[in-house]
């Protein structure tokens, strides 16, 4: 039952994330962030986020750039899903580097 909630919090998360992001990413144009998956401790107090970012030479900046901007981005979720939920979750973030993974392989693959 716990990992129902722990799940469904998750979601929500994962949306309000990626729509911040894309509010902020806008201004810098031919950079993409996209939030690709979230997990939420069982006390609910942490959330890990997974962030794609398109063209993929640019992760390291922005990973840099968003773990210097956490503060605001965990106010900002503040104040679109306080009233859904009781705490606010401290903010980690990674790369995701799925899809260059994926891209190594078929290149490998081809050969």
């Amino acid at each position: 039952m716990q990992e129902t909630r722990q799940n469904k919090i998750a979601r929500l998360y994962q949306k309000e994330l990626s729509l911040i992001f894309q509010g902020q990413t806008r201004m810098m144009h031919g950079v993409m962030v996209s939030v690709t998956r979230t997990k939420v401790s069982p006390d609910l107090g942490i959330c890990t986020a997974y962030l794609s970012v398109f063209p993929s030479e640019k992760g390291a900046e922005i990973l840099e750039n968003v773990n210097a901007n956490v503060k605001t981005i965990r106010y900002e979720l503040g104040t679109r899903v306080g009233k859904q939920v009781r705490i606010i979750p401290e903010l980690r973030f990674f790369i995701d580097d799925s899809l260059d993974y994926i891209d190594r392989i078929d290149e490998l693959l081809k050969k």
